[in-house]
């Protein structure tokens, strides 16, 4: 009734190179494969500054130095209705002192917890001490591999014993097997082999195995010890290969490097189940007894090897009635003996490997999926859901208000001409006559509707609207016009670089989602003629505008190589700037604020998801959240950044004017800030952004008739602006068809977004 058909992984995973992403694969493997009705996912950790190319299966991956990604993948797993989590913990592998980041996904996670402990250390410091007790709080059951693990949970950590379950560390299914048989295909023939295996590093013992093969060799002179594995990549990363190399010299020092032969390598599983065949002693001389599991040593002593040990708290556990030889720590001498007498008794080391192997079929990976799966049962039994209002970090504000989508203002401020610039009250005020600004939003209202499938904005319309664009453009000054009078009068020869890129904007948008084909067509030629001249510019809102359109764009003409050389120029000239201007905790571009403020961050998360570059979206992302604090009220609604105050150096940001362009360019950053995170936080900050135009604003006024869908224009310090012009409404019905499209998608599959590094 309670078993668990969905269950997500936490931990390392392959490709990257240690035990536990070895331990994870594996397990995860095994549920599915034995149990036709479970399914598996594995949110991978992944560390500093690495990259891997994960398989289908790992569905999110955590960078384990950034917090805000623990907080993402807990509403991953709350979102994708898993039935159960299995966490992977080890001290080492999480972000923050002793690990403590992965409390932040666990404090959120409102899925039955059943967490692994890998290691268990017998006299923690404060910081250890403290993140495992927590860890365990939120566990609902708690593995450990042996009983020794049991006993400390309880006395070390207070964990209460009737929630640990011991279950051993898994390994594969095979045959009793002839090591003899085995060596020939690996051209060892006739050889005495001893094998270590598993990542090098220098808590292994591997010297004091070199420095016991004098003494094993005067009886075995072919025996041949056999050091298998790659070199801890944290290992290799800081000091390079000096530990093996370490090891190769004490060798040849004491005149044993030619029975001494390093594999350094990582292998697959089929070579490595093969060397563990082959030997006919297999050895483990950690020094450190606070081993609490070595799959190294479930994996050769679950197929029948004959094991000389250390006696960690692992070994020990499994080494005793005779199924293993267990030595000093350290002690080369006695750990020399026993392998040359293993070596030397053929019947003591065949009944000593029947023992382990028969010992070792209750640990094949079928079986252990299948305890873990009970495991996870008890855990449906006990669990109880945090409720969601006491998970600060994922309180849910009301939804959006938003209306049916209504046209009748904004049909009403069109014309032949295009849509008119201002109105008085609801009129449209034709002594100000058009701009290009107006109609390129105008354009990419269109466009958004198309892509959205809303209808309402006719093709004459839109035919409209892409005609004042081109008509705004000057092929001699290779710009657009902006201000053009209602007797059809140009008023400039070229507009502001901000209006030239809004325009760009809207002719990449139409370039992609226009319905019309030959339109589109027309959008990406001009396009192409007029983003050139943006490589000199130098307003940061052009930058940023002219990225919007080139997002657009590049995906509609991926062939463009110039398209694409400009999208990383502007992208690099907004992170120059935010290196420059940002410090003591302000993450901005400018010294000051003014309009439109979070395009500048929307621009650079598209484009790094685009681009499939980390910096870029990390930036945005940095940025955007800097700037909902001075956009957020104390009472907690959206508080737009004034008019009043605009470039206000050092100064807070002005209440008033507060104006419909600021909601609109905050709720797209937001939206843009969840497609890359998956991090419904950012929902709920557009859907409280989104409220502003409705009534959750300072003055608790409504801007918006919701019967013809017009906008007034903003808010004075003392009442609401009754204008409602054309950017107004068109800022509002853009707002409600990015608003329409979260509320209208179902629960989505959330894919891993792998980026690549800026070089």
């Amino acid at each position: 009734m309670n078993e668990p058909t969905r269950i997500a992984f936490i931990g390392n995973s392959p490709p990257r190179q240690c035990g536990i992403a070895t331990f994870t694969a594996d397990l995860s493997h095994a549920m599915a494969e034995n149990n036709a009705h479970v399914a598996t996912s594995i949110i991978a950790i992944t560390d500093e500054e690495q990259s891997y190319a994960y398989p289908p299966g790992v569905i999110f991956e955590i960078r384990e130095s950034k917090p805000e990604d623990y907080l993402t993948a807990a509403r991953i797993l709350n979102e994708g209705r898993f039935d159960a989590v299995s966490l992977q913990h080890e001290f080492g592998i999480f972000g923050g002192p002793d690990g403590e980041f992965i409390l932040t996904l666990l404090s959120n996670l409102r899925v039955p917890v059943v967490t692994t402990c890998h290691t268990i250390l017998a006299d923690p410091t404060p910081s250890q001490r403290r993140v495992l007790k927590k860890v365990t709080a939120h566990s609902n059951r708690v593995i450990v591999m042996a009983e020794r693990g049991r006993v400390l949970l309880t006395q070390v950590y207070g964990v209460e014993p009737e929630k640990i379950d011991v279950v051993a560390h898994g390994i594969p299914d095979r045959p009793f097997h002839d090591p003899e048989l085995v060596k020939v295909g690996r051209g060892y023939a006739g050889r005495p082999i001893i094998l270590t295996f598993g990542l090098l590093s220098a808590n292994k013992g591997i010297e004091v195995v070199i420095d016991a093969m004098p003494a094993i060799l005067e009886q075995n002179p072919r025996a041949l010890y056999i050091v298998l594995g790659a070199t801890h990549p944290t290992l290799l990363r800081k000091h390079g290969d000096t530990y093996r190399d370490t090891l190769r010299h004490r060798a040849e020092k004491l005149r044993v490097d030619h029975a001494v032969e390093f594999l350094n390598q990582f292998v697959d599983l089929p070579t490595l189940l093969d060397f563990i065949a082959l030997c006919d002693v297999y050895v483990t001389p950690y020094l450190d007894e606070a081993q609490m599991t070595s799959g190294t040593l479930a994996y050769s002593f679950g197929m029948g090897s004959a094991v000389v040990s250390t006696p960690y708290w692992h070994a020990l556990e499994l080494l005793t009635d005779g199924r293993g030889v267990l030595v000093p720590f350290g002690d080369a001498c006695a750990t020399g003996k026993a392998i040359a007498a293993l070596l030397e008794d053929d019947e003591r080391r065949m009944a000593m490997r029947h023992l382990a192997y028969d010992a070792g079929r209750s640990m094949i990976w079928s079986h252990v999926a299948a305890l873990y799966l009970e495991s996870m049962a008890k855990a449906r039994v006990s669990f109880r859901p945090k409720p969601v209002g006491d998970l600060v970090s994922l309180r849910i504000k009301r939804p959006a208000q938003r209306t049916g989508l209504k046209l009748g203002h904004l049909q009403t401020m069109c014309d032949d001409t295009g849509i008119v610039q201002h109105a008085v009250f609801s009129v449209p005020d034709r002594s100000h006559g058009y701009c290009v600004d107006d109609n390129a939003r105008a354009l990419l209202l269109s466009s958004l509707m198309s892509k959205a499938s809303e209808t309402g904005v006719t093709d004459q319309m839109t035919a409209s609207f892409a005609a004042f664009v081109e008509h705004a453009w000057n092929p001699d000054t290779g710009r657009f016009r902006n201000f053009m009078t209602f007797d059809h009068r140009w008023l400039e020869d070229k507009g502001s670089e901000d209006s030239h890129g809004r325009t760009l904007w809207a002719l990449g948008c139409c370039a992609l989602h226009d319905t019309d084909s030959p339109r589109r067509r027309w959008a990406s030629a001009l396009f192409a003629k007029a983003m050139s001249v943006t490589i000199d510019f130098r307003s940061p809102r052009a930058w940023a505008f002219t990225l919007l359109g080139l997002n657009d764009y590049c995906k509609a003409n991926p062939h463009d190589p110039h398209a694409r050389m400009l999208r990383v120029r502007h992208a690099e000239n907004l992170m120059d700037l935010e290196r420059r201007v940002s410090k003591s905790g302000r993450r901005w571009f400018e010294e000051g604020l003014s309009y439109e403020n979070a395009r500048l961050s929307q621009a650079l998360i598209v484009t790094g998801l685009s681009t499939k570059v980390s910096a870029y979206v990390e930036t945005g992302l940095a940025t955007l959240r800097w700037l909902m604090g001075q956009q957020t009220a104390e009472a907690g609604h959206f508080r737009a950044i004034g008019t009043d105050g605009f470039f206000d150096i050092g100064e807070p940001p002005k209440p008033f004017d507060q104006q419909p362009v600021e909601a609109t360019a905050t709720i797209s950053a937001c939206l843009a800030a969840y497609d890359a995170t998956s991090d419904k936080h950012w929902i709920e900050v557009a859907n409280r952004t989104f409220n502003w135009f409705t009534g959750s604003n300072d003055h608790g006024i409504s801007l918006v008739d919701p019967e013809t869908g017009s906008c007034r224009d903003g808010l004075h310090a003392d009442r609401p602006n009754e204008n409602r012009g054309a950017e107004s409404v068109l800022c509002y019905l853009i707002s409600s068809i990015e608003i329409g499209r979260v509320h209208q998608a179902q629960p989505p599959v959330l894919p891993r977004i792998v980026f690549r590094q800026l070089s």
